[in-house]
């Protein structure tokens, strides 16, 4: 069967691709850097072509406001189309969990105009709904860092951070089953205060910076709670703890 991987070149896309090569299936990785191009539309239909699923796990390369939602609205509408005139019959895209309850930030209301426009469409679908994967961690860091370089103010809601490696196993799942005409959460394995995980990360990486628990402090623009960003009791939970998954980057 082919599946063709809409930023197959990226952290989760590569992970994927692989996975669904191992499970026999044809997989294009595709990205701009491979001549598919879903904000212009530059070979969309070709790569398409034959395709049976279709997985979206691409990213804006900017979150300003404007840029973001100019990116998920066109991609979207260009992919759904090429995609119905391809007769493809399960479209997957990954999204965020919380994504509703973040709308206060420019990306989260793209992600939510991305999902708009494919639960609107006639394609079957799939839409995953994952927590923040830990690889994310030094930009959580750095979106919270101070003036003074060394104050790293963030809240300390719940978190429920999960590793790539868990993602991509969850979309390749996804992917090969019955298109849901839903929305499936997946998280990790372990909730922790987002404060919390990021002293640990950087106390295992030997980064001087102290954090701050600041409940007032804001998650890329949208203030958070203790259910913002944890997933709901039926979620697809992964297994690679943080504890694990820094050993394994090292």
């Amino acid at each position: 069967m082919k599946i063709v991987v809409i930023g197959g070149s990226g952290l989760i896309g590569s992970k994927l691709v692989q996975r669904l090569a191992r499970s026999g299936h044809e997989v294009l990785a595709a990205s701009p850097n491979s001549g598919v191009n879903t904000l212009t539309g530059e070979g969309l239909a070709a790569a398409l072509a034959g395709a049976k699923v279709v997985v979206d796990v691409s990213n804006s390369p900017s979150f300003a406001d404007d840029a973001v939602m100019s990116f998920f609205q066109t991609s979207t509408r260009n992919l759904l189309a090429a995609a119905a005139a391809a007769d493809v019959g399960h479209l997957v895209a990954l999204s965020v969990v919380g994504t509703e309850r973040l709308q206060a930030s420019g990306y989260f209301r793209a992600k939510l105009a991305q999902e708009a426009l494919i639960k609107a469409s006639p394609l079957p679908y799939s839409l995953v709904h994952s927590t923040q994967f830990f690889e994310f961690l030094g930009g959580i860091a750095q979106s919270g860092t101070e003036a003074d370089g060394q104050t790293v103010r963030l809240s300390p809601a719940f978190v429920q951070p999960i590793s790539s490696d868990d993602v991509a196993e969850a979309m390749h799942d996804v992917a090969l089953g019955k298109p849901l005409r839903t929305t499936v959460e997946i998280g990790g394995p372990e909730r922790i205060r987002l404060a919390e995980l990021v002293q640990r990360f950087l106390v295992a990486k030997g980064d001087p910076r102290r954090v701050v628990a600041d409940a007032q402090s804001r998650y890329f623009g949208a203030e958070i709670d203790d259910r913002t960003l944890v997933a709901g009791d039926n979620a697809r939970l992964g297994q690679v703890t943080f504890a694990q998954w820094f050993a394994a980057q090292a």
